[in-house]
């Protein structure tokens, strides 16, 4: 199915609530303030696009391509990025809501999540190697059999990382924060 190619476009305070996006490959984009929430982008393209202050909340992100995508100031509340095609993901967060969102198997090496709100967050199975979660906070966001080699956690917070079922080699982790690594042993810390 061909769809169009859309690119260096600017959408700005559009409510697509009302209107669905086109289904398209959109390329070197820009949306500002834009309502995606609880739409359906399945199988939409989105390469080099960059959103700002955009509510994408509980969107279908089925089969969706994110290559080199950036959300700044944007609500993105249970979005399933484990639905969208993996062979080209690669996003960036600065200044998010990721509540309730899902990472589950989703390899990420190299993200960078900045100042952003992660409670409750499924990263299970991920792989986040070198990936850099400055003054994040994770609280009941789950861990399980994740690779966390070399990311950067000493600015997060109410993180809960259980050494012995996740990949830490090289990880980073601050000296004030070091209960999120021993919380499950159950010891006082002071």
């Amino acid at each position: 199915m061909n769809v169009p190619f859309i690119a260096d476009k600017d959408f700005k305070n559009i409510d697509f609530t009302k209107n669905a996006l086109q289904k398209a490959e959109y390329d070197n984009c820009t949306f500002t303030n834009c309502n995606f929430n609880n739409s359906y982008l399945s199988t939409i393209s989105f390469l080099d696009c960059h959103f700002e202050d955009c509510d994408l909340s509980n969107s279908k992100t089925k089969g969706v391509i994110f290559k080199d995508s950036s959300f700044k100031n944007c609500k993105l509340l249970g979005v399933l990025f484990n639905d969208c095609d993996q062979l080209l993901l690669s996003i960036n967060f600065e200044h998010c809501q990721l509540d309730f969102a899902s990472f589950y198997k989703v390899k990420l090496s190299k993200t960078t999540i900045l100042n952003s709100s992660c409670i409750s967050v499924d990263f299970t199975e991920a792989i986040l190697t070198e990936s850099i979660f400055d003054h994040c906070d994770f609280k009941n966001s789950i861990f399980d059999r994740t690779n966390l080699e070399k990311a950067d956690f000493r600015t997060a917070i109410h993180y809960s990382i259980q050494p012995e079922n996740n990949k830490i080699k090289g990880a980073k982790f601050s000296k004030d924060q070091i209960e999120g690594l021993l919380k499950h042993y159950k010891i006082n810390i002071s």
